[in-house]
């Protein structure tokens, strides 16, 4: 770790903190009642004295999460090398996509809750559905913008379609792939959420919920604060992978 990433670390920090302080005044000095708005340190509190069911509830959402972000990008970067590489496809695919893209994924989520019933499918599937779009249009987008330049070399020699795709076209569009992937992440959380919302025996959208009929605010509140740093962390593993996979690039050190 250098010190630029040290120093950029504590940028956030500074900000956190600060809103931290302004948000538990407010409440004391103005007497805000905890169940319409808890203050940071109630929250705190509910964190640590409800820390096992917080951790509990957390692993079906992460599993809900990951699952369904690593199917939308075992599906998602074949159908779109697909629908880039092809006229026909892409004529035909992108404009459905385009299409069930608009359609929102809460209107979608009890009927698959019908389809796929109240246990971890469904949440899956509705996190494949929202993490789906930007991997398939990211991925797309980085297969066309490869240089005419590198196409044109390869094909001068003499390398052969799935050479131009593994040697030049796939490594030409990583840097659009871990963007999209990037933000599939951070929407299969929300898609995971979003099913625990509508039908659920656990998750932390469910704790959520049920803290919320019990007018437990500080438990759901801090059932709110876990799903944030879930996504930072799923994030952050993305960006990690990217790292790994791309050693060349510098992105993350800006």
């Amino acid at each position: 770790m250098t010190f630029r990433d040290v120093r950029n670390a504590i940028y956030p920090l500074v900000g956190i903190s600060a809103i931290l302080l302004i948000w538990q005044l407010y409440t004391h000095f103005l007497g805000i009642n905890r169940i319409v708005l808890p203050s940071p340190l109630d929250i705190l509190w509910a964190s640590i004295s409800n820390w096992d069911v917080l951790l509990r509830e957390s692993w079906p959402t992460f599993l809900e999460s990951v699952l369904g972000f690593a199917l939308a990008v075992a599906i998602g970067i074949p159908f779109a090398v697909c629908v880039a590489n092809s006229r026909v496809l892409n004529l035909t695919l992108y404009p459905i996509l385009i299409a069930t893209q608009s359609i929102p994924k809460v209107a979608v989520a009890p009927i698959i809750l019908v389809w796929f019933g109240l246990g971890m499918q469904s949440k899956l599937v509705i996190a494949f559905l929202v993490a789906f779009f930007p991997i398939v249009v990211d991925t797309a987008a980085g297969m066309r913008a490869t240089p005419v330049g590198l196409l044109e070399l390869a094909r001068s020699l003499r390398a052969s379609s799935l050479q131009i795709f593994l040697k030049v076209q796939f490594p030409a569009a990583l840097p659009f792939i871990f963007a999209g992937a990037k933000v599939a992440v951070t929407l299969a959380v929300i898609g995971a959420v979003i099913g625990e919302f509508i039908g659920s025996v656990g998750g932390l959208g469910n704790l959520l919920l049920t803290a919320n009929s019990q007018l437990d605010s500080p438990l759901a509140w801090a059932a709110l604060i876990w799903l944030s740093v879930l996504g930072i962390l799923l994030f952050g593993a993305v960006v990690i992978a990217e790292r790994i996979v791309m050693p060349w690039s510098d992105v993350g050190h800006h």
